[in-house]
């Protein structure tokens, strides 16, 4: 039964009590015939205009129930985009706009599991090809080896150099990807301790003091005078740093220049900046950089663009310690090159 009919149900006994108990209580005041039909007559005129009102004040909560039920319909096929309209009394807009409040978190949270879904296909795809690659390489040359068709020494040398070189970037790959899933499930207990931005810079610069001489790069680094300690995981940061200036390098001209900068931007953070004279980074790009897997240029080989899990595994870290981390445009050589930036927490006495 429909809850409009039996409101009107309901309506049509109660006033039919009511009359029944009003004609006895005429009769019973010794009334004559005509006076009783005059107000009997009356009596049910009312009771007719009052489910009148009665059935049209209904008609705004059979309406609204019926918006609810049929959103609820869209609910369970999987349509979280539609909303139920606020009509009726109060406590129905209510209920409406929670149930709104409800449809559109559903789709928040559908919308994040299909994300991840595709993320995980990506994954899977990208790491079976990053995977797949170095491995048919290091089968091809053990099985050149164990076929002896190297007959010089030179050639067995760089064979063997190769399947190393081949054997460390499949580790690398490893690695990473055990470092990614263990920020994403949490596993990394942010332990912090006090450390100073010079000492942090000048750790991350050493440990690239190779690759920066190979390509006989410079590096300007840019500090204030007074510069307040970080609460930072050293070791966790300074994989952020290697890993944005192992980009710098990269995409930087032989002879280039890095331009490494801090400044005290807010009194919880300090924020370093790490400006290369690469190609620079397009305006579509800039959301997806920190993707995993993503590389702004397809083209780019493993062997020249890595695996694209560095920035992603940055971007981690940094918002474990609180922080942002973004890209921009160098300004100030007319566009040219990367700015890459991001901030480390100040340690609060």
């Amino acid at each position: 039964m429909k809850l409009r009919l039996y409101l009107l149900i309901a309506s049509g006994v109660s006033t039919g009590m009511i009359l029944l108990s009003l004609f006895i209580c005429y009769r019973y005041m010794l009334l004559n015939w005509k006076d009783v039909v005059l107000l009997s007559t009356v009596t049910v005129g009312a009771a007719g205009v009052s489910m009148l009102v009665h059935f049209v004040m209904t008609r705004p909560l059979e309406k609204a129930i019926k918006a609810i039920t049929q959103e609820t319909t869209h609910i369970a096929e999987g349509d979280f985009k539609g909303k139920v309209p606020l009509i009726g009394p109060l406590e129905y807009q209510r209920l409406a706009a929670q149930f709104n409040q409800m449809t559109a978190k559903l789709n928040e949270s559908f919308g994040k599991i299909r994300s991840a879904e595709a993320s995980r296909k990506e994954l899977v795809a990208h790491v079976s090809h990053d995977l797949r690659t170095p491995m048919a390489s290091i089968q091809a040359f053990v099985e050149a080896l164990q076929d002896d068709v190297i007959a010089d020494k030179p050639t067995f040398e760089r064979y063997l150099q190769t399947i190393r070189l081949e054997t460390g970037r499949l580790d690398a790959l490893i690695q990473e990807l055990f470092k990614l899933s263990q920020l994403d499930a949490g596993g990394t207990e942010f332990t912090p301790e006090l450390y100073h931005v010079d000492h942090f810079l000048v750790d991350g610069l050493q440990s690239l003091a190779f690759q920066l001489e190979e390509k006989e790069m410079q590096v300007e680094v840019d500090l204030p005078e007074r510069l307040p300690p970080v609460a930072i995981m050293p070791q966790e940061m300074k994989r952020v740093l290697a890993n944005i200036l192992d980009n710098a390098i990269r995409h930087s001209p032989v002879g280039g220049m890095i331009d490494i900068r801090a400044e005290h931007v807010t009194e919880q953070f300090v924020k370093l900046s790490i400006t290369d004279q690469g190609h620079g980074i397009v305006e579509e790009d800039k959301e997806r950089i920190f993707d995993r897997f993503y590389r702004s240029d397809p083209s780019r080989t493993r062997s020249s663009g890595g695996a694209g899990l560095g920035l992603a595994i940055a971007k981690s870290i940094v918002e474990l310690h609180g922080g942002t981390i973004g890209v921009d445009r160098n300004k100030a050589t007319g566009g040219g090159g990367s700015q890459f930036w991001f901030t480390l927490p100040v340690h609060q006495a």
